[in-house]
């Protein structure tokens, strides 16, 4: 293969998505069509095929062409060149149905894989409110807002937060915020905000100041004590464990997001059903200061 950094320094953005796509196609459905790069790109075939012996120039070893497949197929000596082939990565294009992590194609699975998620009940504010929320962010602006507090404050009191952070715990978005009222960095659900407007006026906080945010921990976590060995041995493995050990690197923030995520039993004396949460928590005094909300 030629000198990787000077030729994708070389290769016109678009170009090297579709580059991306050519690797992707290949490596994760056994193989890559020029109907396959045209579909996706919306190519003339004659485009697709140049896209295709450009790939061969680049990286003459990564590819063989089929003529059983009508097309090229992954070589032993396969290894990526463009694209992140990493399973966190493949899995969220192929879910979302993503020809590179640039934008969707249609109703037809790209990769001809069908894929589903868990229906969650819609926690997201509208587009306007939500377009005041990243302008401030983006800014770095006070936002004034009306917010839904599940406390007993009245939710008809505007406040001034100054947020930094978006943050998706897999369940609802959150936004990562200093409140004025309450001096300290707090966590606003996007759903619960009634009215946002950003203002002129200069964040005084940044996420530099907020050390939960900017800190990380390791969460130490075990297969849930109670259930039989065999079990526990299969969680170890599902979570490719080190040394009996599931750890967790989070920001401090998110800690306790990450124990309900997990479904973790988070009671000092795991009395939860060990069948419906299979993780406990090892280090349990090291990330009560951050968790605290979290455990019990």
């Amino acid at each position: 293969m030629a000198d990787h950094s000077k030729l994708l320094n070389e290769i016109k953005w678009n170009t090297r998505q579709r580059m991306q796509f050519i690797e992707m196609m290949a490596y994760y459905t056994g193989v890559v069509t020029r109907s396959d790069v045209a579909k996706a790109f919306g190519l003339s075939d004659a485009a697709a095929t140049k896209d295709l012996k450009l790939y061969q120039e680049i990286a003459p070893d990564n590819l063989v062409y089929k003529h059983t497949h009508f097309g090229f197929v992954p070589s032993l000596q396969f290894s990526e060149f463009f694209a992140d082939l990493s399973p966190a990565k493949a899995l969220t294009m192929i879910a979302q149905n993503l020809a590179t992590v640039g934008g969707p194609y249609d109703v037809n699975a790209l990769f001809g894989i069908t894929s589903d998620e868990v229906p969650l009940p819609n926690r997201l504010p509208d587009k306007e409110l939500l377009a005041q929320i990243t302008r401030a962010i983006h800014h770095h602006k006070k936002l004034h807002v009306r917010y839904y507090s599940l406390s007993d404050r009245q939710s008809e009191e505007p406040r001034i937060i100054e947020p930094h952070a978006l943050v998706n715990t897999g369940l609802r978005w959150h936004v990562r915020a200093y409140c004025e009222d309450k001096y300290d960095f707090r966590d606003f659900v996007l759903s619960r905000f009634l009215w946002a407007e950003t203002t002129d006026e200069d964040a005084e906080s940044s996420a530099d100041y907020d050390e939960d945010w900017s800190e990380f921990v390791v969460l130490k976590l075990i297969p849930h004590p109670k259930l039989s060995e065999k079990k526990q041995q299969s969680l170890l493995i599902d979570y490719q464990a080190t040394n009996g050990i599931i750890e967790v690197r989070a920001r401090r923030a998110l800690v306790g997001y990450a124990l309900q995520r997990l479904n973790v039993d988070n009671t000092e004396d795991l009395h939860l059903n060990p069948n419906q949460f299979q993780l406990a928590i090892s280090n349990r005094d090291e990330i009560a200061a951050y968790a605290g909300w979290a455990l019990s």
